[in-house]
């Protein structure tokens, strides 16, 4: 690892003061569990490492009344995890959690960190784009909002730029009929995904789909939503016809990336198959969700 100079500041406006100052020189560490390894390997450099682990004001969860989450920069997965107020008011965003590394990572690894990270295997990038979280942003000239849709832009790549600070995400609030489902493929638990679908969708008094979402990650430099085959669901009765003509809709519609590890051909087939089972899944706990709320 070379040499690099050692920042720690106590707010976020010195924290972006030292991102105005040494802008693409310098990265940010909050929990270290993408960054440390890519440094240990140098598979990159910086001068400068601004640590923002004890930076007041970013250690929180908070949820309004309204029911939307916000979820601050130092917070980390297993906080997420065990947070029973998490469960209740974003639980896409919980079940995702058991997929991330191993339990030592989670302890460490931020929410933030992984969604600034933008790799397109991971799994909160996708879990975010899937219910249209809003990444909280910081920089010399204020603070600004950024939808999900807008921030992941390429592989390790986001609409941050070199003086901005990711102070936080806002996820919106839970529908009660809503539903999700988090699935993925790997070689090995706690490895990247081959390929990863967030689901989510909202069932109404008919019991018809509504809002739906298919969030794939591991198949694209990005996390990627399949609109025609949500346009398919949205509106319908839930069927496993209809899962099936979706996943068809899948499979043929993408063109995932090849590497060593999959095949192109691989990555869609199994983007179908999880396509079935995570419109399953999520159908199962939006009935599930309703009928508690009924008081069935």
């Amino acid at each position: 690892m070379s040499p690099f100079d050692y920042h720690r500041p106590d707010t976020v406006d010195e924290a972006v003061a030292l991102l105005e100052t040494y802008g693409g020189d310098g990265k940010v560490l909050a929990g270290g569990q993408s960054l440390l390894p890519i440094l240990a390997l140098r598979l990159t450099r910086l001068d400068h490492l601004i640590d923002i682990g004890r930076v007041q004001g970013l250690q929180s969860i908070e949820i309004d009344d309204g029911g939307t989450v916000s979820v601050g920069a130092t917070v980390t997965h297993a906080c997420v995890e065990r947070s029973d107020a998490m469960t209740a008011a974003a639980p896409a965003v919980v079940g995702a959690m058991p997929y991330i590394g191993h339990r030592a990572i989670r302890s460490r690894g931020t929410v933030c960190g992984s969604l600034a990270h933008a790799d397109p295997s991971a799994e909160l990038p996708a879990v975010a784009l899937a219910v249209g979280a809003q990444m909280i942003v910081r920089g010399p000239a204020g603070a600004r909002t950024v939808d999900a849709s807008d921030f992941f832009e390429g592989y390790l790549s986001s609409a941050l730029a070199e003086d901005e600070l990711l102070i936080g995400v806002r996820f919106p609030a839970w529908a009660p009929r809503a539903g999700w489902s988090v699935l993925e493929i790997s070689r090995r638990h706690g490895d990247f995904a081959l390929v990863g679908l967030v689901t989510t969708l909202e069932t109404d008094e008919a019991g018809l789909v509504r809002r739906p979402a298919l969030s794939f990650f591991g198949i694209a430099g990005t996390p990627v939503r399949v609109a025609e085959a949500e346009r398919l669901l949205d509106g319908n009765t839930p069927s496993p016809a209809l899962y099936a003509e979706a996943a068809h809709v899948v499979s043929a519609g993408l063109e995932p990336r090849a590497d060593d590890h999959a095949s192109s051909e691989y990555r869609a087939h199994v983007a179908g198959v999880l396509t079935r089972r995570g419109i399953a899944e999520a159908v199962a706990r939006a009935t599930a969700r309703a009928t508690e709320g009924a008081g069935v």
